[in-house]
């Protein structure tokens, strides 16, 4: 297993499903982890640009239960690039801390920091991937009854940005059918496609991208939607907002989707833009299992990283 956690490819399909069945059964077995501190003694730094409510909670519960210390540094703090060169940065918190997880702007940045240190680097989110979220979606998805293989479709909804890069990655590891729908010019890039379809050669993962979202929900198994409008993009919040109204998961494009199909979201949710309430509220919707799950994700990896 990788030292570092910087993309979703950085695991095989292997170590992923290795991973969610430890997360499985540190949920299931939560109580003994009181009694099992894996990491005690050891230090996290949380070092993010970016604001955050599920991914700083996440990260701080799930580190703190294994016994060990978590130190968050925010955007004033550190000045990440500006305040500071990235490479002191990396090379001086390698001296204090044994784990470091980083929420940037810029992915290019996170791998020249990982680049500059020898303890373990988690990407916490960047502006290319966001692969412990998808850890968490996995997980999520196997809770429902989703299988992680051929027999599973899942449809993404809207904007072409890191989630659906590492949703779309780790569907081709696995072997399941990856629908994206997004308008012309908010496609994936194509160098992502061309990885995803090069990982689903051997998997057997079918892809396709579609500008109808009623063509791409249709019999789909799982339906994602992310925010149109991310930190960084509210300049043309306006502009998005109209090219992203006919990408909305609603009641009439939802029911399209299998009768047992689910909802997920990443959140935070803009409720009425990206989604309706009827289906972010719905009993098919599992937003709270999949943020819920972040914790449990991060903690197995924490595990395996450190050992």
């Amino acid at each position: 297993m990788s030292k570092d956690f910087i993309s979703i490819t950085d695991f095989s399909a292997v170590e992923i499903i290795n991973l969610l069945n430890l997360a499985d059964d540190l949920k299931k077995n939560s109580v003994e982890i009181k009694n099992n501190k894996k990491d005690a003694g050891r230090t996290l730094a949380l070092l993010f640009e970016k604001p955050s409510l599920r991914t700083r909670v996440s990260f701080e519960v799930a580190f703190q239960k294994l016994g060990g210390n978590v130190i968050y540094l925010s955007p004033e703090e550190v000045g990440f690039g500006k305040r500071e060169d990235i490479k002191d940065i990396a090379k001086v918190l390698e001296r204090y801390v044994d784990i470091i997880a980083l929420r940037v702007f810029s992915h290019e940045n996170l791998v020249k920091f990982a680049n500059y240190t020898k303890i373990p680097i988690i990407n916490a989110l960047s502006d290319k991937e966001h692969p412990c979220q998808i850890l968490a979606d996995l997980m999520t998805m196997r809770e429902h009854n989703k299988k992680l293989d051929e027999n599973t479709t899942v449809v993404f909804i809207g904007d072409g940005n890191n989630v659906a890069t590492s949703l779309a990655l780790a569907c081709a590891s696995l072997g399941i059918h990856f629908r994206l729908a997004t308008p012309q010019d908010r496609n994936l890039p194509e160098e992502i496609w061309e990885k995803a379809y090069q990982l689903g050669a051997d998997s057997g993962s079918i892809f396709s991208h579609s500008v109808d979202i009623k063509k791409a929900i249709a019999g789909a198994d799982v339906v994602y939607t992310d925010t149109w409008i991310s930190m960084g993009d509210e300049a043309e919040a306006e502009k998005r907002r109209k090219i992203f109204v006919p990408f909305q998961v609603n009641q009439e494009s939802f029911k399209l989707a299998k009768p047992d199909a689910i909802f997920l979201h990443c959140l935070p949710a803009h409720r009425g833009e990206e989604v309706t309430d009827e289906v972010l509220d719905s009993a098919r919707s599992v937003v709270y299992d999949q943020a819920e799950n972040r914790r449990w994700v991060q903690q197995a990896l924490f595990i395996k990283i450190l050992g």
